[in-house]
């Protein structure tokens, strides 16, 4: 059975802000595991009256006396709302005893309650404003909070109002040193907890922000991908397995389309319509974010269209292509990267990287057009692939080299 947590009361005195003034305000701080609440009491003193190293009045004058009965009196009825809210198994904080002691009816609401809120609203619209993912994000990002409150401070749930600076600065170091997550990953856990302060601010369940203080952003990363030539390795390898020979296909036509593995599994069979250039095309909303892609087909993608059109899974299921789970194809995937002797970490997902890189940007086709395939809100998220399109940028610097190269006649006339 855990020990009972009392909760400490003490006082200090506020300066006011003229240097000149002579009277400070009288505060109290009720101090429960590890989180503080403070209350005015609304009386001035003089500063001289106040024992600022002790926090008490200072003396044995009769101002000293009177103020002394008044604290003990203070304490007491804090102790009291506490002793019933435990004899009741009510849920205990200082921000709660601060309540009952201003005599405040209003119920307070707890930060699992407005995660609970935030993740019921938005299981509602999923499948139409939010994808499976981002449910199961938001879902997991509650469990650690959780886990968070029971360690850190052997708490179920914390009231909103107790929420401070130095609880999201805290929450952060757990992320990073106890759950050994690395900076991008504490970063996205903290935007997803900052969303649902920002939904409890606009319900009115909150009045300051916690985040007033702190800032959090993403570091910027290096999008694994394949190049031309590790694409063709697996391209033209035989494999001896049609298990293998399939995952290599649907991840080659990730390649070639840029779509990530659940827009390839729901591809139904019309997705294919004729384009503006009477060619084919695929036409998908993508589960993700919603979005319209509309990609022409490339040469690579048709043949594996062709090749599984008339496969026992596409055709009882209805979809473009027989896909296996996620877990499996990337599982899968180890495998293939061996035979084909590609040292990277080989995911379904390098295929959308590779898409954007080694068969768009590097070949030409504008920033704008492989935003619009890969089915993006904003051109800057597809920015990040232009910077590690080294086959790009060497071959614009040839150009370059070329051109700074003297030419034989110059080279004859300067020797003359």
């Amino acid at each position: 059975m855990d020990s009972i947590t009392i909760p400490k009361v003490s006082f200090f005195l506020r300066e006011g802000k003229s240097k000149k003034k002579k009277h400070g305000a009288l505060f109290m701080r009720i101090y429960y595991k590890g989180i503080n609440a403070e209350i005015s009491l609304k009386k001035e003193i003089p500063l001289s009256k106040w024992n600022k190293k002790a926090g008490e009045p200072a003396g044995n004058a009769q101002l000293a006396k009177e103020l002394k009965l008044f604290f003990e009196i203070i304490d007491s009825k804090v102790q009291k709302h506490f002793r019933y809210l435990l004899d009741h198994n009510q849920p205990i904080s200082s921000a709660i005893l601060k309540n009952l002691l201003l005599g405040r009816k209003r119920r307070e609401r707890t930060l699992l309650e407005a995660f609970k809120y935030h993740n019921l609203q938005i299981k509602e619209l999923e499948n139409t404003e939010y994808a499976p993912g981002t449910i199961l994000r938001y879902q997991t990002t509650m469990e650690h909070i959780k886990r968070f409150l029971k360690q850190e401070y052997n708490l179920a749930d914390i009231p909103l109002s107790e929420l401070n600076y130095q609880f999201v600065t805290t929450l952060d170091k757990y992320f990073r040193l106890d759950r050994k997550c690395n900076h991008n990953t504490t970063a996205k856990y903290i935007k997803n907890l900052k969303k649902i302060i920002n939904l409890a601010i606009k319900l009115d369940w909150l009045e300051k922000d916690p985040f007033i203080h702190y800032q959090v952003k993403t570091k910027p990363v290096e999008r694994g991908f394949l190049t031309q030539q590790e694409l063709d390795r697996i391209i033209n390898y035989r494999f001896s397995t049609q298990r293998l020979e399939l995952v290599a296909d649907l991840f080659v036509f990730s390649c070639y389309t840029g779509l990530a593995y659940i827009d390839i599994k729901k591809l139904p069979q019309d997705a294919i319509v004729t384009g503006i250039d009477a060619c084919q095309w695929l036409s998908i909303q993508r589960q993700k974010t919603g979005t319209t892609s509309n990609i022409p087909l490339l040469p690579p993608a048709l043949r594996i269209i062709e090749k599984y059109k008339d496969h026992p899974l596409s055709s009882s299921s209805g979809k473009l292509l027989p896909v296996l789970s996620n877990q499996k194809l990337n599982s899968y995937l180890k495998e293939i990267a061996d035979l084909c002797r590609i040292n990277k970490n080989l995911t379904f997902h390098l295929a959308r990287h590779t898409f954007a890189t080694s068969v768009t940007l590097a070949n030409g086709i504008s920033m704008e057009a492989v935003s619009k395939m890969l089915g993006h809100q904003s051109v800057r998220t597809t920015q990040i692939y232009s910077k590690i399109v080294e086959s790009q940028i060497s071959n614009e610097m040839q150009k370059l080299r070329v051109h700074f190269t003297p030419k034989k006649e110059d080279l004859k006339k300067s020797n003359q």
